[in-house]
């Protein structure tokens, strides 16, 4: 059975129901030493879970039908989510911009991997499944699989950090290759990292990194798969959602207890894939041209920036909050360091405006969204959330440990008079809401949630040095380097040695 098979209607998403009810497969989940009989009931997932599930009801809401939806274009008389379709135009990228912020609002910008992330992926299946060679067919059945039930995929692409200093053909016991053509697919084996909320997906996508992507026939393979399918195992590392709950209340862990995107060690133990879920297969040339060709590299960066520019929102406002209840906002230096976190924010929101409004022209009368302002967001991200980060430490400074240790310290008659004496606000602000300011911000930065969360932003897209070169590259290839260029040699040629070669200046 696939996921999409719950669906009592099949010319609409999955609603929150739907979504819970089809991850309760045979899926081989791995947690705290035990395999985990249902995801969706397990303390380790089940409120993450139902963050991803009230996106998909939020695709039925009245209220929000219109930013979020669009009709589908593959005939079947229904909707889907707005980034689910080949963008056409410079409108159909604004409009699919405001649907990836309505959802991020609704975790806050906190789950990074929600499933319009993918959608960066299956749309450039309608836009130019031709690149897929034999394979098109297939590029063709899934984007209108994608567009038309909106499951949840997401990828795991990275290599293990296993034996890294030699030739990626050389660890073959360990990255994922293909080990025999049978009939209707083929059996392969390996591990990537890190698959980002596996755990309740439908599908991952399997592909290569363009930093360790090789010429290898048996490695040169990209395919969706099922997480329910026989032999594919993830082994999840540890639950912030689990531990907030054992050592506190939501109160206390609002972010952790509910938008943990648990990441797991994917494993493929002789997992069959069929031929129709197979996108590139012994094509090294294929695989090693997918970033720049496929449109992938335009949509996630479109997506991420986006997601990123509403969590900058939250912590931006969350700071300002955090500011004024230690009455510390009248500050000069804390009002110069919030204005410089209001100007991070303000430039991801710029290159996320610049990728919608500004489309690249693609393949017949496709749009990608603008590739340099996607480049510049991947190269100053990882540098701004740090920064965001050490802000926060620098302005807030102990009132992030003035706390309480739990939410049930308020039930204690013993020591609730001194808090609500001593821990309270300034401008009148209560003990109770300071605190539960103070917690919340330190849910962002100080939990392991939050230190999670810096080192994710900090590889989101790719090592420091990839993304610096390939926007140096794509400089290259593309015409901006030689046009900055020649901006410089037409300013020499208005002067030499003997004085100037134009009769405008004296």
């Amino acid at each position: 059975m696939r996921p999409e098979d719950v669906i009592a209607d099949r010319r609409r998403p999955y609603t929150g129901a739907e979504y819970i009810e089809s991850l309760r497969d045979s899926r081989e989940v791995y947690f705290d030493g035990e395999r985990v009989a249902d995801v969706t009931t397990h303390p380790a997932f089940r409120n993450a879970i139902r963050s991803i599930a009230r996106l998909y009801d939020a695709l039925h809401d009245p209220k929000r039908h219109d930013v979020l939806t669009c009709p589908t274009d593959t005939g079947s008389g229904g909707y889907t989510h707005k980034f689910f379709r080949v963008p056409r135009s410079r409108e159909d990228l604004v409009s699919a911009q405001a649907a990836i912020a309505e959802w991020s609002r609704m975790t806050y910008g906190w789950m990074g991997r929600t499933p319009d992330y993918k959608a960066a992926f299956s749309n450039t299946l309608g836009g130019n499944p031709d690149y897929y060679g034999p394979y098109a067919d297939n590029a063709r059945a899934w984007y209108r699989r994608a567009q038309e039930t909106v499951p949840f995929m997401n990828h795991a692409i990275v290599n293990p950090p296993v034996d890294r200093h030699k030739p990626a053909e050389q660890s073959k016991d360990v990255f994922v290759c293909v080990q025999k053509e049978v009939d209707g697919g083929i059996i392969v084996s390996g591990a990537k990292v890190v698959a980002t909320s596996a755990a309740f997906t439908h599908y991952n996508f399997m592909g290569q990194s363009s930093k360790t992507a090789t010429e290898d026939l048996d490695m040169s393979l990209m395919f969706m798969v099922p997480i329910s399918a026989p032999g594919l195992k993830l082994i999840c590392r540890a639950s912030y959602e689990y531990a907030a709950r054992r050592v506190g209340t939501p109160f206390d862990y609002p972010l952790s207890s509910r938008f943990d995107e648990n990441d797991a060690i994917f494993i493929l133990d002789n997992v069959f894939i069929p031929w129709e879920d197979v996108f590139i297969y012994r094509d090294p040339a294929r695989v090693l041209s997918f970033y720049p060709r496929s449109g992938f590299t335009q949509g996630f960066q479109f997506q991420g920036c986006t997601r990123f520019a509403v969590k900058l929102d939250f912590i931006v406002g969350l700071l300002a909050k955090a500011l004024r209840c230690t009455g510390g906002d009248d500050a000069r230096g804390n009002q110069v360091l919030l204005g410089e976190a209001v100007a991070w924010r303000n430039l991801f929101w710029s290159l996320s405006n610049a990728m919608a409004h500004n489309p690249n022209p693609w393949i017949g009368d496709a749009v990608l969204p603008d590739l340099k302002a996607g480049q510049a967001y991947r190269v100053f991200a990882p540098d701004a959330y740090p920064r965001i980060k050490d802000i926060v430490e620098r302005t807030v400074t102990s009132g992030l440990i003035y706390l309480p240790s739990s939410a049930r310290d308020f039930a204690n008659p013993a020591i609730e008079p001194y808090l609500q004496q001593y821990v309270r606000g300034s401008y009148g602000i209560g003990h109770r809401e300071r605190i539960k300011i103070m917690k919340l911000l330190w849910d962002c930065v100080g939990t392991e949630f939050g230190g999670r969360h810096e080192l994710y932003e900090r590889n989101y897209a790719g090592g420091w040095e990839d993304i610096r070169s390939q926007a140096l590259t794509s400089a290259q290839k593309g015409g901006d380097m030689a046009r900055m260029e020649a901006l410089v040699e037409q300013c020499m040629a208005e002067y030499d040695e003997t004085g100037w070669t134009d009769d405008t200046w004296s």
